[in-house]
């Protein structure tokens, strides 16, 4: 007999296809990128970095005067339901710019220097304020693909910045304020806030810079990924969000 808490068989193949799939594609974009596949990336790699940088405090700016109203930003899994294991609550609230290269229109016109940053940085493919409640940790996870680069731009670090952290691999790594930090998602990572602040950055996946290969590879799998329900639906979700709030 059938276990009714055991998923279809169609869809326990077709993880375990994507598993394979998944553990193929990390070594083969590792064999084709042109920048270290190390947990933690250097800056130095990505000339944007400077500018990024520069423009924080513009950035920060109109990410307060979205924190004059928290109560109209979505928690994290209410945008995307394949968050619901690491995003409880209204613990981690974001607020998107793009997703996968979708451009969430709305949003960029209430943080229009913040979009107008995002659109000078090549490669960009998603980005959204990411906003960490006092002491919350979000469980350690694995992104599913090496075809992009994760920056973070501290935006609001608690002034006990010790106490916030994010673990890539082996490696932890903390915030600071108009800083960015860089490293490959599709390691095991996790961040907790053991602290009384709020901990807010500026979230960026970026494409990995790879060989003609692995570029024309990735750029299909990407055109893949932004046909999937992992995209479409937190673009339906954002567009219902805005209908039934005042943001």
């Amino acid at each position: 007999m059938a276990n009714p808490d055991q998923a279809p068989l169609w869809r326990r193949l077709l993880i375990k296809g994507g598993k394979h799939f998944l553990r193929w594609n990390g070594r083969f974009q590792a064999r084709h990128s042109r920048i270290p596949t190390t947990p933690v990336i250097d800056n130095h790699y990505f000339d944007w970095v400077p500018r990024l940088e520069g423009a924080w405090r513009e950035i920060r700016a109109e990410l307060d005067h979205l924190l004059e109203h928290p109560e109209e930003l979505p928690a994290f899994h209410q945008i995307s339901p394949d968050q619901k294991r690491i995003s409880k609550g209204d613990n981690w609230k974001t607020f998107g710019f793009y997703v996968y290269g979708k451009r969430v229109d709305h949003n960029c016109a209430l943080c229009p220097r913040t979009a107008a940053v995002l659109d000078t940085l090549p490669g960009m493919r998603s980005a959204m304020f990411s906003i960490l409640k006092p002491h919350y940790h979000i469980a350690p996870h694995k992104g599913p693909t090496r075809a992009v680069i994760r920056a973070h731009l501290g935006l609001k670090v608690p002034a006990d910045w010790r106490n916030v952290w994010i673990r890539v691999d082996d490696q932890i790594l903390h915030w600071h304020e108009g800083k960015v930090i860089l490293f490959d998602d599709s390691y095991e990572h996790e961040v907790r806030n053991d602290t009384d602040e709020l901990r807010a950055v500026l979230f960026i996946d970026i494409d990995r810079p790879m060989d003609r290969i692995g570029t024309l590879f990735n750029r299909a799998l990407l055109r893949v990924i932004q046909m999937s329900p992992y995209v479409r639906q937190p673009l339906r979700n954002l567009a219902q969000w805005h209908r039934e709030h005042r943001l």
